[in-house]
């Protein structure tokens, strides 16, 4: 056993006696040495019961013959963060929680670990650090809340920061919205829609690192109690027959994870984070796939935001499995390769049913042809921009119209606030990208204020940062190179004629490679905002957000 390193032979006599000093038996340091990686914390909605989670994979992992230890991995809260210097954190704290859990489990030698992430950039932070640790490892997720209900119609956090858009438009009062903002959250897990977390969770299930319902169980059901000691129970298994990371996340889970992606209709920031997670895999995961992949995958579902329903839904229609299920039925996905259950994708999926042809469309009815997720290029994007194009009204799926253009996302914020953008416009928001925010913030409040005040279907927004899984509308984001690096987004002017072609994968300005050529030579570089500090090394280790914002020593 690799814990053998720190508990058994004369020469470990030391290390013994500190992890007896822990209250463990001669018997239990007998046992494979299991960690158990808990992101709880009492700041995180998503996260606020991961106590309990973690004390039932605990039981399952005894059950099986194995010891379990926890230790901790931090967690930010995106929608708490949203809108001021926090969210600048947010992507940067996805590296964190993979070095610090890397730190931990080669410090202490672990057989196996099983990780319990939930929110935004624990979920890909720590399959970072099981790719690179590569010891047998299993995921269980804390899942997620569900929806609120105000007066019979269900919300979501979605429905919280358009509703400001909404008070702003003067379309709601001040008493909608206090009672909105105590019933749209309604219970512990990670927000109810198809957002980041929840896109996130459901394609660690894809990927195979997660049991069934890993991504789709709410948070606050017993079944998800049962989930977590079936987890812990798993790990032996995989320990046993030494099944690691790098068996089960292999280019054909990748190429799997991002098929459902385009089906789900998952977040954005998967575009980001599933590269980042298989550079340390050892996997070359190359967004110019994506969207040959979108050509041919059509998309099944239409969740908040894109559609009126929650992650609830998806599950009771039959959860993940279910949306693979209609998948292969059209032959798109590698269903002969190993997962965290010990079977196959095609043991997995083989009883998969889809219960309700509503949520799950049949792969011969879908929403679309075409995948959730594009990524576009052109001259104002040469190395690629995101939108989640499921979530995009047919109207702006083409649009053409003038910049408006601000150097930070409060700037764009207060002009939307004051009214001074109008129908037709792109508003572009640029330095907010991985090195120029640094660290990408999100842009939920602008596109949340946009549609709140009615302007969603008339209205795009660009961004060399990033969206909330929570976005919809013309949102394009990810554009790269980045602004900081003098990309094209730091080029454009007030009034430049922007063009979207959403259909043709196609983001551009309406301006001779001459005229860019002439600005570029007048451009100088912005002093960086942020020097000191940790978010000062990341902004110059981080690289484009086309290869998934990866840190690298230059």
């Amino acid at each position: 056993m690799k814990s053998d390193s720190v508990k058994t032979g004369t020469s470990q006599a030391p290390q013994r006696s500190l992890l007896k000093a822990l209250g463990l038996t001669d018997e239990e340091l007998k046992r494979p040495l299991i960690g158990i990686v808990s992101s709880y914390n009492e700041i995180v909605p998503g996260h606020m019961n991961l106590d309990k989670i973690c004390d039932a994979v605990k039981q399952g992992v005894a059950m099986a013959g194995g010891t379990p230890v926890m230790f901790p991995a931090i967690a930010v809260c995106d929608g708490i963060a949203m809108g001021h210097i926090g969210m600048k954190y947010s992507l940067a704290s996805r590296d964190l929680i993979a070095d610090s859990t890397e730190c931990m489990a080669f410090a202490h030698g672990f057989d196996g670990l099983v990780m319990i992430p939930n929110c935004d950039k624990n979920v890909p932070g720590l399959l970072m650090a099981a790719a690179r640790i590569n010891v047998p490892t299993i995921f269980v997720s804390g899942g997620p809340m569900l929806a609120g209900i105000m007066r019979g119609e269900k919300k979501s956090l979605t429905s919280m920061f358009e509703a400001v858009g909404r008070v702003t438009a003067g379309k709601m009062s001040i008493d909608e919205l206090n009672e909105m903002e105590d019933k749209a959250c309604p219970t512990c897990g990670s927000c109810a829609g198809m957002f980041t977390a929840n896109s996130m969770n459901c394609l660690t299930e894809a990927l195979g690192m997660g049991l069934k319902g890993n991504g789709t169980i709410p948070a606050v059901y017993s079944e998800r109690i049962r989930l977590a000691k079936h987890t812990g129970m798993q790990i032996m298994d995989l320990v046993t027959r030494d099944i690691k990371p790098s068996d089960i996340m292999t280019e054909k889970a990748f190429m799997n994870a991002l098929t459902v992606d385009m089906a789900l209709g998952c977040s954005t920031n998967s575009m980001l984070h599933l590269p980042a997670i298989a550079h340390d895999a050892g996997v070359i995961l190359d967004l110019t796939i994506a969207n040959d992949l979108s050509k041919k995958t059509p998309n099944l579902c239409h969740l908040d935001p894109a559609g009126p329903n929650h992650i609830e839904e998806l599950n009771e229609a039959g959860g993940v499995y279910a949306v693979m299920k209609e998948l292969d039925s059209l032959n798109l996905l590698y269903t002969d390769i190993i997962t965290a259950s010990g079977k196959t994708v095609a043991e997995n999926i083989k009883d998969a049913v889809n219960k309700n042809t509503e949520i799950i469309r049949p792969a011969d009815n879908p929403y679309s042809v075409t995948g959730g997720i594009a990524v576009l290029n052109g001259n104002l994007a040469p190395e690629g921009s995101v939108v989640k194009q499921s979530a995009v009204v047919p109207e702006m799926m083409i649009h053409e119209g003038p910049a408006r253009v601000f150097d930070c996302e409060e700037a764009a914020i207060t002009a939307i606030k004051a009214g001074q953008i109008n129908a037709g416009d792109v508003v572009v928001i640029r330095y907010e990208g991985p090195k120029g925010g640094p660290g990408m913030r999100e842009m939920l409040n602008p596109t949340s204020v946009i549609a709140g005040m009615g302007l969603g279907s008339t209205v795009a927004l660009i961004t060399d940062g990033r969206f909330s899984g929570a976005s919809r509308g013309a949102s394009i984001g990810h554009v790269a190179p980045e602004a900081a690096v003098g990309g094209p987004i730091a080029l454009i002017n007030e009034g430049d004629i922007i063009k979207i072609n959403i259909p043709e994968n196609r983001l551009e300005v309406c301006l001779s490679d001459e005229e860019l050529a002439i600005r570029r030579s007048a451009w100088t570089p912005r002093e960086p905002e942020v020097t000191t500090g940790y978010l000062n090394r990341y902004r110059k280790m981080v690289t484009s957000a086309s290869r998934g914002a990866v840190l690298e020593i230059k």
